[in-house]
């Protein structure tokens, strides 16, 4: 894989939000706003490139038996030093963001990203991928907030686009966000052709009789 597949997959293809469908409390909780989708993004986009380059570096000395409660502790260090930098310098977004900040640490996205990439391949990759996820996932939270802040709050990063009587506020709540998230799904299999969403090996395949077994005993 060449580095600027690894960068733009992200994108559309392997779209953590619209593809993937990772992701989608914080996606729907933030897009209300562009400002609040921003900030998530970038946010996000900072704690996959570090955490994947910093697992990807320490791939080969975490024991395989507790890799996921390491990987958690390495993503909560960068979302700490995230959220901390946040309150100091923006803290009407940290406002804004609230619990959905600190809670970038259990994150399906970053999560599966440091299993599925970060874990089996380079550091320098693994932080492109970073890149490329957070990258895509702060384009569709951006898509989302378009669709709905404009129609709902008549207004795109602070600037008033439609007057208040004509404002749909359905579209900044919870039923506003499926409906655009699942126009935006659709859009993606539109364009892609329904090459995009397609059934993805996440790694976990049929158990055999003698894993099934194991399993059963460990219960």
């Amino acid at each position: 894989m060449s580095k600027l597949s690894t960068i733009t997959n992200g994108f559309i293809k392997e779209n953590p939000v619209f593809v993937l469908v990772l992701g989608t409390c914080p996606t729907l909780a933030t897009s209300t706003s562009a400002v609040n989708s921003v900030g998530m993004g970038l946010a996000a986009t900072f704690v996959l490139i570090c955490s994947n380059f910093v697992i990807s570096c320490l791939r080969k000395s975490i024991p395989d038996k507790v890799r996921i409660p390491c990987y958690i502790v390495v993503i909560a260090g960068f979302v700490s030093v995230v959220q901390l930098v946040v309150k100091a310098y923006a803290p009407d977004l940290d406002k804004a963001l609230g619990i959905y900040l600190p809670l970038i640490v259990v994150n399906c996205i970053i999560l599966g990203r440091a299993e599925m990439f970060a874990a089996k391949n380079g550091p320098l990759d693994s932080a492109l991928d970073g890149l490329g996820m957070g990258v895509g996932f702060t384009i569709a939270l951006l898509m989302m907030s378009f669709f709905r802040e404009i129609p709902g709050a008549g207004s795109f990063f602070g600037f008033e686009l439609i007057p208040e009587d004509f404002r749909i506020s359905i579209m900044t709540m919870a039923p506003g966000g499926f409906f655009v998230f699942g126009c935006m799904i659709a859009l993606v299999n539109k364009i892609t052709k329904g090459k995009a969403i397609k059934k993805k090996e996440f790694g976990c395949k049929p158990l055999g009789e003698e894993d099934a077994e194991a399993a059963k005993g460990g219960c």
